[in-house]
């Protein structure tokens, strides 16, 4: 056959050579009238492509990640945020840090109090870094799921909250020498005219005069109604740089009438959040539809889909959909890199922001799929294919005009049985050239070069250490660790390495004085450690209280919660100041009868996948002498099959027998009241056999380094 065709069908073979494309009309003619034609014209114009992205945040994703040992720490980022290796995205959106639950647990704040003010605690200034480190080109934006208390004594919508993130923006400027490009007003929780136009006076008179501010975010039917209240107040037009709005790709798209009244402002569309919750393959492709149906359906410019690294603990939610690289075991080194990432790599790795999509070269393909067309401003230009459900191989039949590049096309390629290689190139001849393509695949298609696939082996799979002992003593600058020590997953609140309040070392506390202005309904402030199979063992640990305090420990905790709320299953033994001890069975399901929220929250919680019985039951419990805040003391939970004991200073004081959980993490937990949270100490964290006495540190591995090398606080 005398004329080029690529072949992207039967078994993703590779393109066979590159030949002409013939210019006799008889030879042109043969093409037929089932060949849809497309014309790239390079001064046709087009919006600018303002990138695409992942999540980081949406609670503490990729905790873990920071306790990684290197290499294998850098590794995992480079797949993501490495140009022409991985993912290669050029967008990241961060969760700034509020203390709250917001869905994959929480993360700690600059300012636990209106006083406070730290530039080192948790791990997302140091994403921010490894990133931009990896891709200085790379866009930051962000906003807040949840927030300190203290804010608006509890209001999010205040100039207290605009205050919060202009203090923190400094942080990141003047201690990281960063800068956010855009800026979201809190992550889908309704509108508020008034704080949007509070939050750019506050911007402009901080020296963030040029950060973009997108708003709502919102997810539900209506969430972009407040577009129309722009032609008739200024300043809130003014104050709104981007429209924003979340979970346009199988949720509640932009409607044509919403599109072209963001026209007539001038005003791009982001998509801040989108969600691809599938498996396999279907999630690369899906990703792909995601991105070109956004820009050719909802006129979307920037995709930034929820979440980049699962850096926690398999059994929280959502911990392997969606994410590109499952990284569940710094202890071991191993992690796995879903195919999902190569989804993102036919974008990132063929794209920049800035470049700019190609009017009349972007649409749905006749035989089903869709293509999008972007330029760079040098003349190069990628083609980004996707065929999902379509029946049967097309042809499209490509003329190019304008100010287009001349060089070849390098083709990269990924169906069900292999993904993202590399196919023949596509020599250009006469303006033109044609190719095939297979069903349920997709293509990228780009004059630019070194793409690649790029791998690291990762270690075997090992099962958390056990036995495990943590004194908190290693941690001689808790800065330099964010004030994070290993393995802990905070689920609410902070718990932060700190100075033992006898002056004798160091411990962990829960820091968060007051509750949170949570994203997602509380219960006790908790963080997990360990093994969700351990069934039979003893957890413990020596536990300090302060004036009007409760809290204790956790075990057989095996579910922490659907997303939208943190209820978790498993036991706890609790110790308050009054000497109240009690060993309680907690069933997990909230309440239904006292459900909070609006109505979409509601219905989030009333369809969750959990359909246990709800609530908590007292097993035991026994009101102690001499106890009082102010002192040391050592709590532990015995497991040995059904049989439950509490002990306090190594002396029984509560048993019970129960089966309803044999096996699950274990934790520390700090009592929530109404106005307070209670902060109370823990040191010497236990877990080991049943009736171990003895027990040695819990030692780094080789390579477990921390991820500030200096003190922020100090600069």
């Amino acid at each position: 056959m005398n004329r080029q065709i690529v072949w992207g069908w039967a078994l993703a073979v590779c393109l066979s050579a590159s030949v002409s494309i013939p210019e006799s009309h008889a030879q042109k003619k043969e093409i037929g009238n089932s060949v849809q034609k497309i014309r790239l014209d390079g001064n046709a114009g087009g919006k600018r492509f303002d990138g695409i992205g992942l999540v980081n945040g949406g609670g503490a994703t990729s905790v873990l990640l920071k306790d990684y040992p290197e290499p294998q720490r850098s590794q995992i980022l480079d797949l993501v945020y490495k140009p022409k290796f991985g993912a290669s995205v050029s967008a990241l959106f961060v969760e700034i840090p509020g203390d709250g639950n917001s869905t994959q647990g929480s993360m700690p704040s600059h300012k636990h109090t209106r006083e406070d003010l730290n530039y080192s605690r948790g791990y997302t200034w140091w994403i921010m870094q490894e990133a931009k480190k990896r891709n200085p080109d790379l866009t930051l934006d962000g906003t807040a799921w949840s927030a300190p208390g203290w804010v608006g004594d509890g209001k999010f919508w205040s100039q207290d909250a605009a205050d919060y993130y202009v203090s923190w923006l400094k942080g990141l400027r003047d201690v990281y020498g960063l800068e956010f490009t855009a800026i979201g007003c809190r992550n889908e929780k309704e509108v508020s005219y008034d704080f949007v136009k509070w939050f750019r006076k506050t911007l402009n008179a901080n020296g963030f005069s040029n950060l973009k501010i997108h708003a709502f975010d919102n997810w539900y039917k209506g969430k972009l109604n407040f577009v129309k209240d722009m032609f008739i107040d200024k300043e809130l037009c003014d104050a709104i740089d981007i429209i924003g709005g979340h979970v346009f790709y199988e949720g509640e798209p932009v409607s044509v009438e919403e599109r072209a009244m963001a026209e007539k402002l001038g005003k791009p569309i982001w998509d801040t959040e989108d969600h691809v919750y599938k498996k396999g393959f279907d999630c690369l492709i899906s990703l792909v539809e995601c991105f070109n149906g956004n820009y050719i359906h909802n006129g979307a410019t920037k995709i930034v889909n929820w979440y980049d690294i699962a850096g926690i603990y398999p059994m929280e939610p959502y911990s392997e959909d969606p994410p590109t690289v499952l990284a569940y075991e710094p202890w071991s080194g191993h992690f796995k890199v879903r195919q999902a990432l190569w989804g993102y790599a036919h974008y990132g790795q063929f794209t920049q922001v800035g470049w700019e999509y190609l009017n009349g070269a972007c649409m749905d393909l006749n035989g089903g799929g869709s293509l999008v067309t972007l330029k760079s401003p040098e003349g190069d230009y990628s083609i980004i294919i996707e065929t999902k459900g379509a029946k049967a191989p097309q042809t499209l039949h490509f003329t190019l005009d304008g100010s287009l590049s001349d060089n070849n096309l390098c083709v990269w390629h990924s169906n069900a049985e292999k993904q993202f290689t590399r196919l023949n190139d596509i020599k250009i001849t006469g303006k033109e050239f044609t190719l095939t393509i297979a069903p349920d695949a997709v293509y990228s298609l780009s004059t630019t070069t070194g793409q690649q696939k790029g791998s690291y082996d990762a270690p075997a799979s090992k099962p958390f250490p056990f036995p495990y002992y943590e004194t908190f003593e290693q941690y001689k600058h808790p800065e330099q660790y964010g004030y994070l020590p290993r393995y802990t997953a905070d689920i609410c609140g902070a718990f932060e390495i700190a100075d033992r309040p006898d002056g004798k070392g160091k411990c962990m506390r829960q820091v968060v004085p007051v509750p949170t202005i949570s994203w997602a309904p509380d219960w006790k402030y908790y963080s997990i450690i360990g093994d969700s199979a351990w069934n039979d063992y003893d957890v413990s640990a020596d536990l300090y209280l302060n004036s009007g305090d409760a809290a204790g420990i956790m075990g057989r905790i095996n579910d922490v919660g659907s997303g939208y709320g943190i209820i978790p299953k498993g036991y706890y033994l609790q110790l308050g100041d009054d000497g109240l001890c009690k060993l309680v069975v907690v069933r997990g399901k909230v309440d239904k009868k006292k459900l909070i929220g609006d109505a979409e929250q509601q219905a989030f919680i009333k369809n969750s996948k959990d359909e246990g019985e709800g609530g908590e039951k007292v097993l035991a419990s026994v009101k102690l002498s001499g106890i009082s805040s102010g002192k040391w003391y050592n709590l532990k939970l015995r497991f040995k099959g059904n049989e439950i004991i509490g002990f306090i200073d190594d002396k029984q004081v509560l048993k019970a027998n129960d089966d309803l959980y044999g096996h699950g993490m274990a934790g520390l937990f700090a009592e929530k009241y109404q106005d307070k949270v209670s902060t109370p100490y823990f040191d010497n964290l236990r877990i080991a056999e049943v009736g171990t006495r003895h027990l040695k540190p819990t030692a780094a591995f080789h390579g477990q380094t921390p991820i500030y090398t200096t003190s922020k606080k100090e600069k």
